[in-house]
């Protein structure tokens, strides 16, 4: 279970879009959520590895590095 609490604006939009179309609130927060979940993701993922590398605790490699180490150059 999962309550999430929204503008008054969003409830209001949400209702509505619920009530013409003869769907739950429900369904459309559902779908949204399985809509954007990877976007969220990504952007948020990349921004925590981002801090990582600022403070040193995650380490960068270069391509040129990754491609000799894998014997991927021609």
């Amino acid at each position: 279970m999962l309550a999430v609490r929204v503008s008054q604006e969003v409830e209001e939009r949400l209702a509505r879009l619920a009530k013409l179309t003869g769907r739950t609130k429900t369904f459309y927060v559902r779908e949204a959520l399985e809509e954007h979940l990877d976007e969220l993701e990504e952007i948020y993922l990349a921004e925590h590895v981002l801090e990582e590398i600022r403070s040193g605790k995650e380490e960068m490699v270069s391509l040129d590095s990754l491609i000799a180490k894998h014997g991927l150059d021609d």
